[in-house]
């Protein structure tokens, strides 16, 4: 029986020999936001467009109009070089426990407050080509569900002391969803739920009070309980084993590398880790789809 293995993502050494320059980063994106040839906003036309030197631009063949390919990105209106952005891109799409803004400040040379905007910024848009998609619904595969709590201090006497309030929703051999709660209220977890959630999915959670709302949704929802208290593991062939090995990856990957997160960011966070697990089985795409999400600019 042969087996499909999971192709690799790019090495080191590739992704240098890819983009040697300044000016092949510039050119990657013109080409993924425009193409070779598009039809000049200004002149109607249908025009190439050569590089305008000594400017991040490049204008229109027939009447000199210019376009920006960095304009609307990450990299707009920035004075780091797009190598240095796209080797942090890079850096995030090839690693499991995330990118430390200390690693980028020593490795490409910028200061503190500039390395922690770009990680920042990478993680707010690794997000958005994520999407919110629902997942589950009648046809789909039951969804596991589990909220958990990040951080917090270790001295404090109250276990759930200043941590952050989490929710997952994996989906059998599929996507993950992961938010951060304002609060754990009934009335916040059963609008993630509500909104997360495809009408007709089967929910699997434990017997925490708080997912038995699910049936109360009116949108078809069935809901397996699984009682953890009770020694329980597994109900009629189903678990959350998958959902808590997510939450275990995020853990290991905040308190290892980013060693604390404040409640202001815990979702941009979350994006990151949530963006590489939904593409686990195609770490070779991670880096061309940041590259290949940005929306054509004017």
């Amino acid at each position: 029986m042969e087996t499909t293995r999971t192709p690799k993502g790019p090495t080191l050494r590739q992704f240098q020999a890819r983009f040697p320059t300044e000016d092949s980063c510039l050119e990657h994106l013109k080409l993924v936001r425009y193409g070779a040839k598009h039809t000049c906003a200004k002149c109607e036309r249908e025009a190439r467009y050569y590089r305008v030197k000594a400017r991040r631009s490049y204008e229109c063949e027939h009447c000199g109009y210019q376009v920006y390919p960095t304009a609307g990105t990450p990299f707009q209106k920035t004075r780091t070089s797009l190598r240095d952005w796209f080797y942090v891109m890079f850096l995030f799409t090839s690693t499991r426990n995330g990118v430390a803004a200390k690693r980028v400040q020593r490795e490409i040379g910028v200061t503190y407050k500039t390395a922690w905007r770009m990680c920042k910024l990478v993680r707010q848009y690794m997000g958005y080509v994520d999407g919110d998609d629902a997942i589950g619904g009648f046809d789909g595969q039951p969804v596991e569900v589990d909220h958990g709590f990040i951080g917090g201090r270790a001295d404090s006497d109250d276990k759930l002391d200043n941590k952050k309030v989490v929710l997952g929703m994996i989906e059998r051999r599929g996507s993950v969803i992961a938010r951060h709660l304002p609060q754990r209220r009934l009335a916040a977890i059963s609008a993630t739920l509500r909104a997360s959630l495809k009408p007709g999915t089967h929910v699997v959670s434990d017997a925490e009070v708080s997912f038995s709302s699910v049936l109360r949704m009116g949108q078809g929802h069935q809901h397996t309980t699984i009682k953890r208290s009770a020694g329980e593991l597994k109900v009629n062939g189903q678990t959350t084993g998958h959902v808590e090995g997510f939450w275990n990856l995020v853990k290991r990957g905040i308190n290892g590398t980013y060693i604390s997160v404040s409640q202001k960011h815990m979702q941009t966070y979350l994006n990151e880790f949530e963006f590489r697990y939904n593409l686990r089985r195609s770490p070779h795409m991670m880096f061309d789809l940041l590259l290949l999400s940005f929306p054509r600019g004017a």
